[in-house]
């Protein structure tokens, strides 16, 4: 329950405090004081649109702030988190020690907007989530958007209570006409896409015909230098081994490993520590020489003398280069445009059996989408025989009583070809967005008058009474805590007027009420009445908020009936104060 609403430069109005009373509060003034804003406020903490143009000339940022006690933030409750607390807490908000929540909304001159939950920031959807089961704000824009089908369907869709069906049927109807889609352009482009397929084929045959290694582009490079340097390398470690080791036409004493022995030999005969020493330091050279030329030989008996190893070589390397040039700068790039080349050849499988296999699935989901839109069919024909009673009922306590209103369920048909044709228990029917159903509001004004929609069969001041009558019952079958109204009484006058207000008056025994009026009639049922006016101070373009009571609302209700405060008006008023009052009406009223 709604327990308080702070304003702060919104409009025309400077700052603002409102206590709503748990039944029915009314806000009244003069056209164009700003007694919208206070809708226009509730408005946007709900989640509506905020418009820079909403912040007050010269401020800088508008804020709304409410104080709600939503009975799941009960100090001292250490149960686990449910329902509006469970949402608070996952966004890090907290409520206060009395329970009650705090939510805040500031509006930017520039348009930028932020929420606030519980002292904590969050985005906009957490605290349009919080306010929805709180706060309902209907108003004049709702009731003429109900001369379209779109929102006729969305109120029989809210009374059957079928918001949960229509998003899964949305959910399985957008898979199907998406996979739907990438078969019907497979088809369509199966010769493009063949081509594209064969591309890849031969691309990846001839790499997989080559199956470079990686690095092997790099290992060759070194193999065939050596091998086209062959003799010289030959002669290079020969040279060094005779030179080591000695050979027949050189003879033992001209080799390096002669000549250290001999070295070692005369430092061995000598009789000094220090030539012992140097001695030593000769046989590990004579050790160390002795292994170089055991490489030495190791390394010329491992040269390969096959002519052809080296024309092998060549031929590989132009292989390599040849996928080089086609398909990337080395054969890494190679290898991964086969790997990617081969992920896309299974997009691009546009066999036979890939298109019966789809095509399989496509039906499947068309029959699922059939299935789910014949029951959401079947729901709402259920449903709209009791809006319709049940509207109509409201009607009789709104000056109505002759009026009859029907909720009309038809099912669009559709030739089974149709992209969007959908086999139901009777034919095919046309599946779209919400459903196969199209839903009218439809009205008889009095016994023998014809059936007309809404949009044709109700004046201005009908129209709002279906409108509130439509709320009343949607606030039975999906209650709200709080519900606004925005000058629902446009376009009434006379007993009809008055009928409203005291419906107004019973729906606040089970719902707190605000209601933006400019009938006086509306107004005198109230338990709370705010008047919105123009700043004693004569501040250009600003208004205040003040509560009345006593000859204050006398005097406001007066103004409301004649625009004068004369003895009649004043009488008048007491009147409609005392009417509102009488037993059978006070004692339907809540406490407060």
């Amino acid at each position: 329950m709604l327990q308080e609403l702070r304003i702060l430069d919104l409009g025309v109005i400077d700052e603002a405090v409102i206590e709503p009373h748990p039944g029915l509060t009314v806000v009244t003034g003069e056209t164009g004081a700003g007694k919208t804003m206070v809708v226009t406020a509730l408005g946007l903490i709900c989640g509506g649109r905020g418009q820079a143009g909403k912040v007050r000339a010269g401020r800088q940022r508008a804020a709304v702030e409410i104080r709600c006690a939503t009975g799941d933030g009960a100090p001292g409750d250490a149960g686990p988190a449910t329902g509006l607390a469970a949402l608070v807490e996952a966004a890090g908000g907290r409520f206060d020690e009395d329970g009650t929540l705090i939510a805040a909304r500031t509006l930017g001159s520039d348009g930028r907007s932020r929420a606030h939950v519980g002292g904590r920031r969050v985005p906009l959807a957490v605290l349009t989530e919080l306010a929805e089961p709180l706060i309902a704000v209907p108003g004049q824009s709702e009731a003429i958007s109900l001369l379209r089908p779109g929102p006729q369907r969305a109120v029989l869709d809210r009374f059957a209570g079928l918001t949960g069906d229509v998003a899964a049927y949305r959910e399985v109807r957008s898979r199907w006409q998406q996979l739907a889609g990438d078969l019907a352009d497979a088809r369509r482009r199966a010769r493009e896409r063949a081509q594209r397929e064969h591309l890849l084929r031969l691309g990846l045959a001839e790499i997989e015909a080559v199956d470079p290694q990686p690095g092997e582009d790099r290992d060759l490079v070194d193999e065939v230098r050596r091998l086209q340097n062959l003799d010289g390398l030959r002669a290079a470690a020969a040279g060094a081994q005779q030179a080591l080791t000695g050979a027949d036409e050189v003879g033992p004493a001209a080799s390096a490993t002669a000549l250290l022995h001999e070295a070692q030999h005369l430092l061995d005969g000598a009789d000094d520590p220090r030539l012992a020493e140097l001695s030593g330091q000769v046989r590990q050279s004579a050790v160390v020489l002795a292994d170089v030329a055991s490489e030495l030989t190791g390394y010329l008996t491992a040269l390969d003398d096959d002519p052809g190893r080296l024309t092998h070589l060549l031929e590989r390397q132009a292989a390599l280069r040849a996928l080089t040039r086609r398909y990337g700068e080395d054969l890494d790039a190679v290898r991964e445009w086969a790997r990617s080349a081969a992920h896309e050849l299974t997009e691009l499988d546009c066999s036979e059996d890939r298109l019966a296999q789809r095509q399989r699935e496509v039906d499947r989901l068309r029959v699922e989408v059939g299935d789910l839109a014949g029951a959401l069919s079947r729901a709402r024909a259920d449903a709209a025989d009791r809006l319709g009673d049940l509207v109509t009922a409201e009607l009789a306590s709104l000056a109505m009583a002759r009026a009859t209103v029907r909720v009309r369920v038809t099912r669009r048909a559709a030739d089974r070809d149709d992209t969007h044709a959908v086999p139901m228990d009777l034919g095919w029917g046309l599946a779209g967005p919400d459903g196969v159903d199209q839903v009218e509001i439809v009205m008889v004004a009095h016994p023998g008058a014809p059936e007309l929609p809404i949009a044709k069969g109700a004046s201005g001041g009908e129209l709002s009474r279906v409108m509130l009558a439509l709320e009343v019952v949607l606030a039975d079958a999906d209650p709200v805590s709080t519900m606004v109204f925005d000058e629902v009484d446009a376009g009434v006058g006379g007993r009809a007027a008055t009928e409203i207000g005291a419906r107004l008056a019973a729906l606040a025994r089970t719902h707190q009420v605000i209601v933006v009026t400019h009938l006086a009639q509306v107004a005198a049922h109230a338990d709370r009445h705010y008047i919105v006016d123009a700043d004693s101070s004569g501040r250009i373009g600003t208004s205040n908020v003040r509560l009345v009571a006593g000859r204050d609302r006398e005097r406001e209700l007066a103004r409301m009936l004649g625009g004068t405060n004369g003895t009649t008006a004043r009488a008048h008023a007491r009147e409609l104060l005392a009417a509102a009052r009488r037993p059978e009406v006070s004692t339907l009223r809540r406490a407060g």
